[in-house]
């Protein structure tokens, strides 16, 4: 695993570190949750042109992935040492639970 002193080179090297941070089934489920919302507020915005709603998309959807890290799995998001790389593993997560090559409840390994 990645020494948490040294930065993570790319994103292919950050998402197994990611991927470790998010082991809790809830917790998945809540970024699940908070992502997908952020993807309705965003087309929402866009069919009303409506665009203050945009405002809500970091609220929702950091909302829904700190509650999962503070109270399940409780660790430090990762976004507060990695933010790019974390928002776009968030979205990967989201696709790969989506697409069921990630599952809600991981296999322990």
């Amino acid at each position: 695993m990645n020494n948490t002193k040294k930065p993570f080179a790319n994103l292919k090297e950050f998402y197994p570190y990611y991927l470790s941070e998010h082991q809790n089934p809830t917790s998945r489920t809540l970024h699940f949750i908070g992502t997908a919302l952020l993807f309705f507020i965003l087309g929402t915005a866009i069919y009303l042109s409506n665009y203050t709603l945009l405002f809500a998309i970091p609220i929702v959807g950091y909302g829904f992935a700190w509650v999962g890290h503070f109270f399940f799995e409780k660790n430090k998001p990762a976004t507060f040492k990695h933010p790019f790389f974390s928002l776009a593993s968030d979205f990967i997560l989201f696709f790969h639970l989506a697409t069921g090559k990630e599952k809600f409840k991981p296999s322990k390994k």
